[in-house]
């Protein structure tokens, strides 16, 4: 899972004095939370040194269960390290589904709060009283973010729950029902963050594809492109998470069309054997998914991502094996293979016939070793090709680098570009849009050379 520590400089125009250490764990909706408590405390002066901070927020993740390992690791490291008398928040998805356990587990915690009151961490610290709502928070165009890791893109959260009954996803329990954003709402948003120099979006949900359908309309989705397109303010931007049963033909050739939204479609497939589709409580068998993979692989320049699920419980080696093929006929741009974990509360906790550790770990084994077959061709392939790519500015790897991205990636999950050489003629480079001949592909890194400024 990712783990991003928000900020590096100031929140604010001045020095002062209280400072606030930040940790976002998990998804990137989980880091449009965290942004929105930037914003609540913007009178605090970021810092990367917990040692050095009187607030401590950690956002955590609860979705699998690596992820809640993970949050509770650096809960109790991050305590450990704390000064003498600094707060230590919990926030996010694990603390809405353990609150009582992480009492008791770390009862260092001053103020444990869930999905539902991002925008009151403020009070609550000044308070030092936390509180776990029933509802949950959904930001939209009136609350002011703190835009971290990027001076030109931003996410865009759409929607919030989910209404689909994954038989090993516990979401619903502690998200809810899916509520949708309005159009409106989102175009306020784009409009005053365009305001502050960002033009690439990525725009995120549990369920992008059902947008709106908790209002009644089939066609979200395709409304909102149309209206972003309309609006023409944006320069590029991607959607994320489409669901196969809530995706159709109509939405696939929208963004195809449309000017902004790039050829990027994120659609976690899970599994392709209809039996096993049925047993995970899918909602769309295997032709509805080749129906509509093959139709994004038809889009022209198309970018396809995905995820697999591996060991449900009661997933055959017959299963597993049409998987298999399945994979290695259609090549997917980026595929993320995942262990099964039973979660408390899901459908598939209390399935029998579990699939042992050892089995699912060569399973794994045997899909990464065709993955990373495919991945090595498909970046050999983007040699000496020209691309549209995103300049964010000096890559982490080196300073001796800029980092950039192909436009229809999404940022952190679809790789980068490493930029080493220049034909134009000034070799400082600006944040912004480019255009780049790739070089060379060595050691699993990318590396290209900006041919002209867009």
């Amino acid at each position: 899972m990712d783990r991003l520590l928000l900020g590096s400089g100031y929140v604010g125009e001045k020095i002062l004095s209280k400072k606030l250490h930040l940790i976002s764990l998990g998804c990137t909706k989980n880091l449009v939370d965290s942004e929105v408590m930037l914003g609540k405390l913007r009178d605090y002066e970021i810092t990367e040194s917990p040692e050095l901070a009187d607030v401590i927020i950690i956002n955590t993740c609860g979705f699998i269960q690596s992820a809640k390992e993970e949050s509770i690791q650096t809960i109790l490291e991050v305590s450990e390290r704390r000064k003498q008398g600094a707060l230590l928040v919990a926030s996010g998805c694990l603390s809405q589904r353990y609150k009582n356990e992480l009492q008791e587990l770390i009862p260092e915690i001053d103020i444990i709060t869930g999905v539902g009151d991002y925008d009151k961490i403020d009070s609550m610290i000044a308070l030092k009283n936390g509180k776990l709502s029933s509802e949950v928070f959904l930001a939209d165009e009136r609350v002011k973010r703190v835009i971290t890791g990027s001076k030109i893109h931003a996410y865009i959260k759409i929607s919030e729950g989910c209404n689909q009954n994954c038989s090993f996803c516990a979401i619903p329990s502690f998200k809810g029902r899916l509520q949708s954003r309005s159009i409106d709402s989102i175009l306020q948003e784009i409009q005053d963050l365009s305001e502050q120099g960002f033009c690439d979006f990525t725009f995120i949900a549990q369920d992008s594809s059902s947008y709106l359908y908790d209002k009644k309309q089939k066609d979200g989705l395709v409304s909102l492109i149309d209206a972003i397109d309309k609006q023409n303010i944006a320069k590029s931007a991607r959607i994320l998470y489409l669901y196969p049963s809530s995706t159709t033909l109509a939405l696939i050739e929208k963004i195809a069309n449309s000017k902004i939204f790039q050829n990027y479609f994120d659609m976690p497939i899970q599994h392709i054997s209809d039996t096993m589709l049925k047993k995970m409580r899918r909602g769309a068998n295997k032709a509805k998914h080749i129906e509509l993979l093959e139709a994004m692989r038809k889009v022209p320049n198309s970018f396809i991502r995905s995820t697999v699920i591996i060991g449900h419980p009661q997933e055959t080696q017959e299963e597993f094996e049409e998987l298999c093929m399945f994979l290695e006929e259609f090549c997917f741009d980026r595929l993320n293979i995942f262990a099964f974990s039973s979660e408390e509360g899901t459908i598939a906790q209390k399935m029998e016939e579990k699939i042992p550790t050892q089995i699912i770990n060569k399973r794994m084994s045997a899909l990464n070793k065709i993955v990373l077959s495919q991945q090595k061709c498909l970046y050999k392939q983007m040699l000496s090709n020209p691309y549209l790519i995103i300049l964010e500015g000096k890559s982490q790897i080196s300073e001796y680098f800029y980092s950039a991205r192909d436009i229809r990636w999404a940022p952190e999950v679809d790789g980068e570009i490493l930029i080493n050489d220049s034909d134009l003629d000034d070799l400082i480079l600006e944040t912004g849009y480019y255009e780049a001949v790739l070089s060379e592909f060595k050691d699993k890194l990318l590396f290209g050379k900006v041919t002209r400024k867009l």
